[in-house]
C-alpha cells in the first residue's frame, strides 16, 4: 500500500459546533491582514495537532456577526478522541470564540454542503438611549415600530422565491433562489440572560411593550446579506414608511434598489444548522 493511501485512509472527519461574539472579528473567512473567527481556529487546531487544515464552516458569517451555533468540520489524522477536542482546542482559542461540542462525522460530511437549512435571529432594541450591555449585540433604534405590520409582512417571505432583491452585490451563487420556512417576530420585555433583575422561571415574556424585537428565520439558504437587507426592510414597514403588502412588491422586483437599508451587523445571529439524521447501518431495519 502506498504512503498516500494510508494517510487517506488515517484520515478523520471532525464536527465542531461554536459559538463566538463576532464583534472583534472581520467574519468568518480567513482574510489577509485582518482577525477572522477562520483564522483564530485553524490556528488552534495547528497547536493541537500540527496540521495546517482548511476549517470548513456552515454560514460564513459577515464581519460584527455573532454565531450561537455555527457549525464546523475539518479533516486531521490525529488520534485524539472526537469528543475531546472540544476541550483541547479551547485553551488555544480567545475567549471569544468557544468549542461547544465536538464529535465525529461520517467521512463524507461537509459543514456547508450537508447542511439541509439555517436558522438566524436579529435583535432590535427599541429604546432612546444606549446601554454599555446591549451595544455589541442588538441594534438599537429610537423609534416605535409597528409589532403588527412587521409581523404581517414577514409572512410575504414564506415559501420558495427569488430573493436577489435582499442579496448584496447581486450575483454570488450560481441562483438566488431560496426557501424559508419560517419567518416570525417575538416581542420581549427584556433580555432572556443578561437583565439585572431575576429572570422569569419560564423564560422571556412576549409583551405589547417589549423593547426587544426578535426576528427569527429559517431557510435552504442564505444569500450574502439576505438576512439584514430584510431586516432593514421590514424596520422600514415597522416605522411607517410602506405598508405591510410592499413586501410581496419588493420580492417580484427582484430590484435590491426597491428594499431597505441593510440592518447593522451587531444585532444578527446564527442560531442553529440543521443536517439530515442518518440511520447507523448496524441498527438500521
Amino acid at each position: 500500500m502506498h504512503a498516500c493511501e494510508q494517510e487517506i485512509m488515517s484520515t478523520r472527519n471532525i464536527r465542531l459546533r461554536l459559538a463566538y461574539d463576532g464583534s472583534g472579528y472581520f467574519g468568518w473567512q480567513v482574510q489577509p491582514g485582518t482577525r477572522t473567527v477562520q483564522e483564530v481556529l485553524e490556528k488552534a487546531i495547528r497547536s493541537l495537532t500540527g496540521e495546517d487544515v482548511r476549517a470548513m464552516c456552515a454560514g460564513r458569517t459577515d464581519a460584527g456577526v455573532h454565531a450561537l451555533g455555527q457549525v464546523v468540520s475539518f479533516p486531521t489524522s490525529s488520534t485524539i478522541p472526537a469528543r475531546k477536542f472540544a476541550a483541547a482546542l479551547q485553551p488555544r482559542l480567545p475567549g471569544d470564540v468557544v468549542v461547544l461540542e465536538s464529535a465525529e462525522a461520517a467521512g463524507d460530511f461537509h459543514a456547508t454542503y450537508s447542511a439541509v437549512s439555517k436558522r438566524y435571529r436579529y435583535v432590535i432594541r427599541c429604546a432612546e438611549v444606549d446601554d454599555p450591555f446591549f451595544a455589541r449585540f442588538a441594534w438599537r433604534v429610537g423609534v416605535s415600530l409597528d409589532f403588527a405590520q412587521m409581523q404581517s409582512a414577514s409572512q410575504a417571505l414564506l415559501g420558495t422565491h427569488d430573493f436577489r432583491c435582499f442579496e448584496s452585490q447581486w450575483p454570488n451563487k450560481a441562483t438566488s433562489v431560496r426557501t424559508v420556512l419560517e419567518a416570525r417576530w417575538t416581542r420581549c420585555d427584556r433580555w432572556p440572560a443578561w437583565s439585572a433583575e431575576p429572570l422569569d422561571v419560564d423564560g422571556p415574556n412576549e409583551t405589547a411593550n417589549g423593547e426587544f424585537l426578535c426576528f427569527e428565520i429559517e431557510a435552504d439558504g442564505f444569500l450574502y446579506n439576505m438576512v439584514r437587507a430584510i431586516v432593514g426592510t421590514l424596520y422600514d414597514i415597522g416605522r411607517g414608511r410602506w405598508p405591510a403588502d410592499r413586501m410581496q412588491t419588493i420580492i417580484a422586483s427582484q430590484d435590491r434598489a426597491h428594499a431597505g437599508e441593510t440592518a447593522p451587523a451587531r444585532g444578527l445571529y446564527l442560531v442553529r444548522v440543521n443536517y439530515e439524521e442518518r440511520k447507523n447501518p448496524a441498527t438500521a431495519d
